[in-house]
């Protein structure tokens, strides 16, 4: 599978560590009075999705930028490559 890198272009995936659901940059709130049950759900609860997913993957052999990948889950194709960071602004975290 290649994995379109933003700022590298086409690099195979097996340069990459998949990590999972990208809903992961969405870390919750230590401080919200529900924070042991939201990080639990955050830590051990994941959908499994059968076609189109957003996932997190690391470019471990490369330059250690961490990847937003939609693809789908069934035909392994993908439709788009996001770096991390700027879905993690987009959603108004700056890590």
């Amino acid at each position: 599978m290649i994995i379109h890198h933003p700022l590298l272009g086409p690099r195979d995936a097996a340069e990459f560590v998949y990590l999972g659901d990208a809903s992961l940059i969405n870390r919750p709130d230590a401080s919200a009075d529900d924070a042991a049950e939201q990080f639990y759900e955050y830590q051990y609860l994941r959908d499994n999705v059968a076609g189109e997913m957003r996932e997190l993957w690391y470019h471990e052999q490369g330059d250690r930028s961490w990847l937003v990948v939609t693809r789908n889950t069934l035909t392994h194709e993908i439709s788009k490559v996001e770096l991390a960071r700027d879905v993690a602004r987009a959603n108004g975290r700056d890590r």
